[in-house]
Formats: C-alpha cells, structure tokens, sequence
C-alpha cells in the first residue's frame, strides 16, 4: 500500500506540488468527473415513466438500477483505492471515467431490463473509488491551507452533478426518447476521461508494517484493524446513524421524479424539474447544517449529535406530513422542499465525528468504514426497499412510510452522543502518549503502521 508524497513535507507544505496552472487544471478536471460520476448515476431516475411504460417494469425493479451502483461501490472502494495508491492516481481515474462512461453508453443499447441492470452494474464498477482517489489527489497537489475549501467543492460536485443527471434526462428523454439520454451523458464522459491523461499525478512511497505486527494472517491484521476501529462505541453508532438517513435521502432523490409524474400528471421534464428543485435544496441543507453543528460545538462537542437527533426526528415529521397529508399542491411541494433541505443534515456531521474518534493513522480507513456503511446499508437500500413498497401498497405510501426511518437514526445519534466526548479524549490521549514517547496504554486503539515520512 502506498502513501501519498507530494514533497519531502508532503502533509505541512504550503506550496503546490506542481504548477499552479498544472495544479488548477487538474482540480478542474477532477471536478467535472465528479459532475460525470453524479449525472451518470442519477440519470435513470428521471428515465423511470419511459422505462416502467416501454418495459413494463415493477418499481421494485427500477429501484434496484439504482440501487446496484451503491452495492457495487461498496464492495469495492477500499481495494481500487490502495490499488490507485500503488499504480497511480491518474492513470487509475482514466480507467474508473471511461468504464462508467462506456457502461452508461451501452445502456442506450440495453434491448431488456437485465442488460440495462448489468450495463449499471459496471457503471458502479467504474465509479468505484473515485470520490477516495480524487480526493487524494488534491490533497496531494494542493497546499494544506486549500484542503478543506477545494475538498468541499469536490464533493460537492455530486449533488450538482445529481440535479444535472435528473433535469437532463428528463428533458432529452422527452425529446429524443430514453435511450438518447444515455448517449448524451456518456460521450462527453469518455471525452473527459481521455482529458485527464494530462492530469500531473504527485509521487508515492512504500508504507511500511512494524515488525511486531506483521503477520502471514490476514485475519490478524484484519483482527487488529477491527480493534482499532471499535474500540469506543461512537463510530459505529455514527455510521449507523449516517446509514438510516441516508436511506430517506436516497428514496426521495430516486423516486420524487416519478411522484410528480404519477401524482401531479406531470410530463419527464417538468417532473425532473421540481425534483431537481428539491436535491438542491438537499445540497444547501447539507452546507447549512455542516456550519451550524460546527457553531454549536464548540461549546461542546456532542452538541451536534444532539442537534442531529431533533433535525432527523423534524425530517421524519415533514416529510411524512407532506406525502401523506391531504394537501394542496404548492403546500406540499413547499413541504416536501423543506424536507429536503432537513434530511441532509448529517451529511457533514457523519464524516467530521469519524474523524475525530479515529486514529490520525487510521483515518483513511474509518472514512471507508463509513463510506461502507453509507452506501451498502444506506443509499443501496432506499431506492429498492421505496420500490418494493410502491409495488405493494402505492408509491405516496412508501414515501410517507419511509421517512420513518430517520426515528432510527435519531436514536443512533443519542447513543453516540453518550460517548463522543469520552472517544475524543482516549484519541487524544493515545496521540499525546505516542509523541511524548511513551508506552500506549490503549493499544487496540492503535494499529502500528510507519511510513517512510511523518
């Protein structure tokens, strides 16, 4: 496994590790990939009317196309980004845009449900670890003091990138039929990937095991990783909490489209539209949120997951009125528009409290722990489970039903808040004993690895 090296101070620089031209080119790059990877992946969403009324699919069935890329990335995300770590960045993106984007074309040739289901299957293949590798990529290219601001940008591209895939292939479909909507999306997708090639990468170096804990096991050193990774009980707590909501997010993004049309006789443009409308609000929920838990804890820190536990209990409340409700039309779309902008609430909570009860060594990997939970049991089950609804007892009920969950998530929330605080001093701790050189008390916590620079 490899680490990153942009200079010989890789990690406390304040300079580019290439050119600022080179540098900007390649955070632009890495950005509209993003934007490819989003609209490639909700694109389907808007296409559900043309493709329930040509094939006559159940919405079980139209849930689990989207449903299967969260699955694939899952599985995958932790070994394509030591694989990326070990044979380059770059080289790693070009492969990972141009299977997503050749996948995403064949969908326009799809003659039946199950090659349409196998083409976005390897659409999830080819975005499998993208957001870890382009991520470190600009790390790795930029100076510290940027970090956070272009890391924000970065991942904000998705939820960009989601409006666009859902406005675009409602709008093309209407014009030029379904399949027209892949192709349109696609091209300029496999275009992009051959851009990148022009993308600096930065260099690697060798991360290196302690002797005392290598070991011809896997399982010992997996062992150990789950050691160090549960040892207090916030974390998982957290990635459950981040799980269960994100299953309302991903049932609303994946079937609001289908709801204006079927509900509101709405054509696939006009209902993408208003969809559209409410992942936005999504995106500015999720930054307002973000920067309110940071205000409220700095008197103290489990003051956001507190706040977590009454703005997911809020959502399930909105939400559930507003689908279930007898409403006039405009109330409900307000509604439903508020919902949107609450239930992203934990997005930027979820991440920071992960970081803050894990390692500085293990970061990277409690962030994939996370991303394992948020999208195996999270974005994976909400557009399936919504449909598997829908089929039985209407698609109105299972967007009123669901929200519900956010109950779960909220007591999830409770729970870590009990020991956020208590997690965060045995870290600190832990840190404070290895810099003082003396022996960690809490070794579990900590699983030894040493590179070649600090």
């Amino acid at each position: 496994m490899l680490a990153p090296e942009a200079d010989p101070h890789a990690n406390h620089s304040h300079e580019y590790a290439v050119s600022r031209p080179r540098a900007w080119f390649a955070f632009a790059m890495i950005f509209l990939l993003m934007l490819s990877d989003y609209i490639d992946r909700q694109i389907v969403v808007s296409l559900f009317p043309h493709l329930k009324e040509e094939w006559g699919l159940s919405d079980k069935q139209l849930g689990a196309l989207v449903s299967v890329i969260s699955v694939v990335v899952a599985v995958g995300s932790l070994p394509v980004a030591m694989i990326a770590d070990r044979f380059g960045r770059v080289k790693s993106i070009f492969v990972m845009a141009s299977v997503w984007s050749m996948a995403t074309i064949a969908c326009m040739f799809a003659r039946n449900y199950t090659q349409l289901f196998a083409a976005r299957a390897v659409v999830g293949l080819g975005e499998t670890g993208y957001g870890a590798v382009g991520s470190a990529l600009v790390n790795g290219l930029f100076p510290k003091r940027l970090h956070s601001t272009l890391l924000g940008a970065f991942f904000a591209a998705s939820a960009l990138g989601a409006v666009l895939g859902v406005m675009l292939g409602g709008a093309i479909a209407d014009h030029w039929g379904w399949r027209a909507a892949f192709g349109a999306v696609g091209f300029p997708g496999l275009a992009m990937a051959l851009l990148f090639l022009l993308v600096p990468d930065y260099k690697s170096v060798v991360v290196k095991f302690q002797p005392r804990i290598q070991s011809r096991s896997p399982k010992a050193f997996l062992g150990r990783l789950y050691q160090a990774l549960t040892n207090g009980p916030t974390l998982l707590w957290v990635c459950l909490a981040g799980a269960f909501q994100l299953i309302v997010v991903s049932t609303i993004w994946a079937w609001t489209p289908s709801f204006f049309n079927r509900y509101h006789g709405m054509d696939s443009a006009t209902a993408a539209r208003h969809a559209a409308l409410v992942v936005l609000c999504c995106a500015v929920g999720a930054l307002f949120w973000g920067w309110v838990a940071d205000r409220i804890s700095q008197r103290r820190p489990r003051n956001k997951l507190l706040a977590m536990c009454v703005l997911t209990l809020l959502s399930f409340a909105v939400l559930s009125c507003a689908f279930a409700a007898d409403l006039s039309a405009g109330l409900q779309y307000a509604m439903i528009l508020l919902g949107g902008f609450l239930m992203t609430c934990t997005v930027g909570v979820t991440t920071s409290t992960v970081l803050n009860v894990t390692h500085p060594g293990l970061r990277a990997t409690g962030s994939a722990v996370l991303a394992l939970f948020q999208n195996l049991f999270g974005l994976a089950i909400g557009p399936f489970f919504g449909g598997l609804i829908s089929d039985t007892w209407g698609l109105n009920l299972a967007l009123a039903a669901i929200p519900a969950i956010s109950v779960l998530a909220a007591i999830c929330f409770w729970k870590a808040a009990r020991s956020y605080e208590d997690d965060m001093a045995l870290v600190a701790a832990v840190v404070r004993q290895e810099a003082q050189g003396l022996p960690v008390q809490n070794s579990a916590l900590v699983l030894p690895l040493t590179a070649s620079q600090a």
